[in-house]
């Protein structure tokens, strides 16, 4: 009787898991952003960030399956200088001005064990799209310790060649490859 008890509740917590609904994350605004790293004429790395970058990310734990969504305002460049902010945002580079946003969409989260450790997807920017696999270095979910919400957060971060992105002025002098990292937190949206 006890066995059959146990094999009863056990059964009941996997379906309860295995129907579990996948569960989205919008960003939080203050803690969410893209930073871009290339090799300035071989004298330094050069890291500068995108500070508007919006979307959701959605996660179903026990299918093991996840998405992706998000929007960079390219307009939103800042290198800490304005005259740079100026001139990456021109034709040469990021022509925002056509291009106003560039974006990642995924609908392919791998996972090793319980978490995501990356996600294949497509860049868009500078309205080329090319597929690219963000991988992620840190993820957690938990409540807020401050807010009491549900939160997710991670890293992740690729490599690209701004000349497939119509990007390659001065290269290979300014470098080709650019390390693109991401910094995301979100609270799950009701």
């Amino acid at each position: 009787m006890k066995s059959k008890l146990l094999i009863a509740l056990f059964a009941t917590i996997g379906l309860s898991s295995a129907f579990a609904a996948p569960v989205t994350y919008a960003t939080d605004a203050n803690h969410t952003f893209a930073q871009f790293e290339y090799n300035h004429l071989g004298f330094s790395k050069q890291t500068s960030r995108f500070n508007a970058v919006t979307g959701t990310v959605t996660i179903d734990q026990a299918a093991k399956k996840g998405s992706a969504d998000i929007t960079i305002d390219t307009k939103s460049v800042d290198t800490g200088s304005a005259l740079f902010n100026n001139h990456i945002q021109g034709e040469d580079f990021l022509s925002t001005t056509q291009f106003p946003t560039a974006s990642f969409q995924s609908s392919d989260m791998i996972f090793k064990g319980d978490k995501p450790v990356a996600l294949k997807g497509v860049l868009t920017l500078k309205g080329v799209s090319k597929p690219v696999t963000l991988n992620i270095t840190n993820f957690e979910c938990k409540k807020h310790p401050m807010s009491g919400a549900d939160y997710c957060g991670a890293n992740a971060e690729t490599k690209v060649k701004r000349t497939e992105f119509n990007m390659g002025k001065y290269a290979p002098n300014v470098g080709d490859d650019v390390t693109i990292m991401i910094a995301i937190e979100g609270s799950k949206k009701d």
